[in-house]
């Protein structure tokens, strides 16, 4: 072939190609404001984003759930959660009962969606400012306590709050796996 020629199939080549994606490569704003709405909107659907999964487990939620909020799986590691299940005879005070088909059944749940297996971004912080801790609980653990500083004693021990542990007092979509600051409102 001679050089003529393949600069020629060269240029042909060339147009082809932008004429096939010229509409990618001119997109307007509209298509890109609508790929990000579709972007956003399946990570505010996904758990690899700030948000945690819903309790999913029947039984963790009503054995758990009778006396306290059911915290999300993903805010403690796997080694935290069997603590805490070993630990039930002194579970802070209190001596939980539960039957061996409850407890494997809570226990799988717990350790299969804990901090350490999650995507979702707070369970990543929180394992990253564990340093190996293993707590036994969430108010123990360094970037959960950082986030709440700012909380004094006395609004802490208000008869709407009573703990930092009543995550659902000031979250008020806790419940939703959601623990971003546009959702917090301390009661009075």
């Amino acid at each position: 072939m001679n050089l003529s020629r393949i600069r020629a199939i060269g240029w042909v080549s060339l147009l082809m190609v932008l004429v096939v994606f010229t509409p990618t490569i001119g997109a307007d704003d509209d298509g890109r404001k609508h790929q990000q709405r579709e972007r956003k909107h399946h990570d505010n659907n996904h758990s690899g984003d700030g948000n945690l999964k819903q309790v999913s487990n029947s039984t963790y939620a009503d054995q758990c759930g009778a006396c306290h909020f059911a915290y999300q799986p993903e805010l403690l590691p796997a080694a935290s959660w069997k603590k805490i299940l070993e630990g039930t005879d002194d579970h802070f005070g209190e001596t939980v009962d539960l039957g061996e088909d409850a407890r494997l059944e809570i226990s799988g749940y717990l350790a299969s969606n804990a901090a350490d297996k999650s995507s979702a971004k707070l369970s990543g912080k929180i394992m990253r400012c564990l340093g190996g801790m293993t707590p036994l609980r969430i108010t123990d653990i360094p970037c959960i306590r950082k986030e709440h500083h700012e909380i004094t004693p006395q609004a802490v021990q208000r008869k709407s709050v009573g703990s930092l542990s009543n995550c659902v007092a000031c979250h008020r979509t806790a419940e939703s796996g959601v623990y971003d600051d546009d959702n917090v409102s301390m009661p009075e």
